[in-house]
């Protein structure tokens, strides 16, 4: 069976049924692809096992970029491109180069988190997003599991997701 082309979805109402059935389903040896829901619900990163982001890492390195891009340029430009002595100061005088340092300094590390996220999280501008349910977008909570990468069978993991809480099972495939 191919993987990411034939799912069963598990349907719940309630966030706090949602967060007991994720437990139970991981809890019987069910690995969970994702869990869809219109808002976020507290503690279900914890619950599905993930790990913290590290994606403040990415934003200090990039941010760190933007001050030596930006201390460079300027000592750069106005200590031997056109060296100015303006007010009796050196050429490397930092405090009148905070402003642009702090300025670049956040643009980088923005611009370098926004296209982190989007590699990691798989955005592309071609391609086509999957869409479980149409009701995650509404007042529902889906709980996908992709049945290439799970041990039991079709029918085994729809008694355990029926078992844990959900208004509703339903099987979901997709064609590439």
């Amino acid at each position: 069976m191919e993987s990411n082309k034939h799912f069963v979805l598990g349907v719940y109402d309630d966030e706090d049924v949602l967060l007991k059935a994720v437990t139970k389903v991981r809890e019987s040896g069910v690995k969970i692809h994702e869990v869809y829901s219109p808002f976020p619900v507290h503690g279900l990163d914890e619950v599905l096992g993930y790990k913290r982001t590290r994606l403040p890492k990415a934003a200090f390195m990039f941010g760190l970029l933007g001050t030596c891009l930006a201390l460079t340029m300027q000592i750069g430009m106005l200590g031997f491109d056109w060296p100015m002595i303006i007010g009796g100061k050196d050429f490397f005088s930092i405090p009148p180069f905070i402003p642009v340092t702090f300025e670049l300094t956040v643009l980088l590390s923005a611009l370098g988190m926004v296209g982190t996220f989007m590699i990691v999280s798989d955005l592309k501008p071609y391609k086509k997003p999957r869409l479980m349910d149409i009701r995650i977008t509404d007042d529902k909570h889906v709980m996908a599991i992709d049945l290439a990468k799970n041990k039991m069978s079709k029918d085994d993991i729809k008694k355990v997701v029926q078992g844990s809480g959900a208004s509703e099972v339903n099987d979901k495939d997709f064609e590439d």
